[in-house]
């Protein structure tokens, strides 16, 4: 398990809501400027990095988004409590006793704060908390908050990563370990029968916007989603509910609530992990979208798409674990399938 998690802890804690990736897109531009033939940004802030092939004749885009999960402001009141809306799913429950920053004319810290359970009605304390219920205590009097913050302002999740274990432990590691996964197999690639393009995505939390974008304009192949999934490996789930487990490798997706992977590179991804000895595991998610879904859809001819998946526990809270092993064998798997495209018969039906 050697990966480099000074790298990922960078990259989980850079701050990049929906709409907002500049902070880290401009790390991925600085890790990636020597590991690619051509780097560019297109019109949506989506990262385009080519890595050529033996032939041109095809293409093969990965997709992996940069931006996380956060919010907006969308009211300060008199007395200088913020208001906000979400950018992305959240369960409203997770928000107690966190701390945000809010990024306004510089950034401060504050805190997600609701009603008291000292002064909470019976009622009260037996309803589960919504995101209506939240505000943000930034400390400081209207006059102060009004000259930093405006209505608009991104608003982040505040907290570091740690390793606990064999397991990695931040914010953002959905999907901020998939930026990491792309651009260390873009480090390790070799020679690609065919072009590859390492796409580092955005806005993927609020619709698959990017994704969609640079699919339409690369009008790739063969297609690779890479992103988080469901790893509910725990007490009281049944073998049933768990989609992935950690520590079990990394995960080849069949299908989500967005995409039915294409049954050729199933089988492909598969043969590739077996013959690599790379330990994996099927995932089969039956709620939720990847950029997978954009890549496979989206380029005038559709992509013959499939896609590698870190499980993680513990999604869309600021407690996200994912298994040092899991990612190590997500770089293997990526960098082995781009590598053997054309030793497949696509044709096969």
């Amino acid at each position: 398990m050697s990966i480099n998690v000074k790298l990922l802890k960078k990259i989980c804690e850079a701050p990049g809501v929906p709409g907002y990736e500049s902070r880290i897109r401009n790390i991925v531009l600085k890790e990636i400027e020597s590991l690619a033939d051509s780097v560019e940004v297109d019109n949506m802030g989506n990262v385009i990095a080519l890595k050529k092939g033996k032939s041109s004749d095809k293409k093969a885009m990965i997709g992996a988004h940069m931006d996380e999960i956060g919010f907006m402001v969308t009211h300060v009141d008199d007395k200088g409590f913020v208001r906000f809306t979400t950018l992305g799913g959240f369960d409203p429950k997770t928000l107690t006793a966190q701390r945000v920053v809010v990024h306004g004319k510089k950034d401060i810290i504050g805190v997600m704060g609701t009603k008291p359970i000292h002064v909470m009605t019976p009622e009260e304390r037996n309803k589960m908390p919504k995101i209506k219920d939240y505000y943000i205590d930034l400390g400081m009097p209207k006059e102060k908050v009004q000259g930093i913050v405006s209505v608009g302002d991104p608003i982040t999740r505040e907290r570091e990563l740690i390793e606990m274990g064999d397991c990695v432990n931040c914010k953002s590691i959905d999907n901020r370990v998939s930026v990491f996964v792309l651009i260390e197999t873009l480090r390790k690639l070799k020679t690609m029968p065919y072009d590859v393009y390492g796409v580092f995505t955005v806005q993927e939390e609020v619709g698959i916007r990017g994704a969609n974008v640079a699919a339409h304009t690369l009008n790739p192949d063969f297609g690779f989603g890479l992103d988080t999934t469901i790893a509910f490996d725990l007490p009281g789930a049944q073998p049933h509910e768990k989609v992935t487990s950690l520590g079990e490798g990394t995960a080849i997706k069949i299908m989500d609530a967005m995409t039915i992977c294409d049954y050729r590179m199933v089988d492909y991804m598969k043969q590739v992990a077996d013959k690599k000895k790379i330990k994996w595991q099927p995932e089969l998610l039956t709620a939720g979208g990847t950029d997978t879904a954009g890549i496979q859809r989206m380029g005038k001819n559709g992509a013959i798409s499939g896609a590698v998946s870190i499980p993680t526990r513990h999604l869309h809270q600021v407690i996200e674990m994912a298994h040092k092993g899991d990612i190590e064998n997500s770089i293997k798997l990526l960098k082995a399938c781009l590598e053997s495209l054309d030793t497949y018969d696509w044709n096969h039906k």
